[in-house]
């Protein structure tokens, strides 16, 4: 890793939100290595937390109280520095889980709704999936969520032939321009 990166960075944590299916997983987890942090997969913990899928979450308890569990993950991960954190997709939609996210460098991973459905077309253990038309559930929680995926500190926009490795790539490049260091902060 630059060192200039490492400087910028000074532990703080990176947060990646973005649809499901945007591959906040597999990009944090080659973004951790990048950046010599520890990866954290927030749904990864609910489900370890709960002892059970995130599906039967959803089913037993329903959307709100698995969001519950979502921001209680998410303010004590915040604690911690030196994270690379893929979140859920809907965690944006709380406004505490903002406090908590703005604690680090937020980057969205913003993936067109015709590439989430191919890469989710096999995949039945997402809940808010399971509808009659998947393509258009996408859409609609992707128009909820745009303003608020938008108001990440980077946006990166992740095309279908771009391998994770060059996402992870773009992200390092693109680390300077949203973090200055305090003489460069000082002169603009």
């Amino acid at each position: 890793m630059d060192a200039s990166i490492k400087q910028l960075l000074k532990g703080v944590n990176l947060y990646l939100i973005g649809m499901m299916g945007s591959g906040k997983t597999t990009i944090g987890s080659l973004l951790a290595q990048a950046v010599n942090y520890s990866f954290i997969d927030t749904d990864e913990i609910i489900v370890k937390a709960a002892g059970k899928p995130i599906s039967d979450i959803f089913t037993t308890e329903g959307e709100p109280a698995f969001r519950q569990l979502e921001s209680n993950v998410l303010a004590q991960v915040c604690a911690y520095t030196k994270l690379t954190i893929a979140t859920g997709g809907g965690i944006v939609l709380r406004r505490e889980n903002w406090s908590y996210l703005h604690h680090g460098l937020i980057i969205w991973l913003n993936v067109p709704v015709e590439i989430l459905l191919e890469r989710l077309k096999e995949d039945q253990t997402r809940p808010l999936l399971q509808d009659p038309d998947p393509q258009s559930k996408l859409r609609s929680l992707l128009d909820e969520r745009y303003s608020l995926y938008s108001q990440a500190d980077l946006h990166i926009e992740i095309t279908q032939q771009e391998t994770p490795e060059q996402t992870v790539t773009n992200i390092v490049q693109a680390i300077p321009r949203v973090l200055k260091t305090p003489v460069e902060k000082s002169q603009n």
